[in-house]
């Protein structure tokens, strides 16, 4: 016993804390694939709109799936069809409201 804990249970905590802290160090990756991106293009995109809306096809009456805030940062691909840049596998998003990062290989 340690400080009156069985050794068990110390084992027990250790090994959870040891979880906790490897999940929270994958957090930021995981935050990033969230935002629906194809980071390997190169291709990273700003938000122009107050509130960008992404949609499921490259069309304006297509189905809404997803927002984006002014100011919010994305992974995207060079595809562009109708006015609208593929951001993800059926996300798609006005191209006037995306601004390309510095150095950003959008196409």
């Amino acid at each position: 016993m340690v400080l009156g804990i069985p050794k068990k249970i110390l084992i027990a905590i250790a090994v959870v804390v040891g979880i906790g802290i490897i999940y929270v160090m994958g957090a930021d990756k995981r935050a990033s694939e969230a935002s629906g991106g194809g980071g390997p293009t190169g291709c990273r995109m700003t938000v122009t709109a107050d509130v960008l809306n992404v949609r499921s096809q490259p069309a304006e009456n297509a189905q809404i799936v997803g927002k984006f805030k002014q100011d919010a940062q994305t992974d995207a691909h060079p595809v562009v069809q109708n006015g609208f840049r593929m951001i993800d596998k059926d996300r798609w998003a006005a191209t006037e409201f995306l601004k390309p990062l510095d150095g950003a290989n959008c196409g």
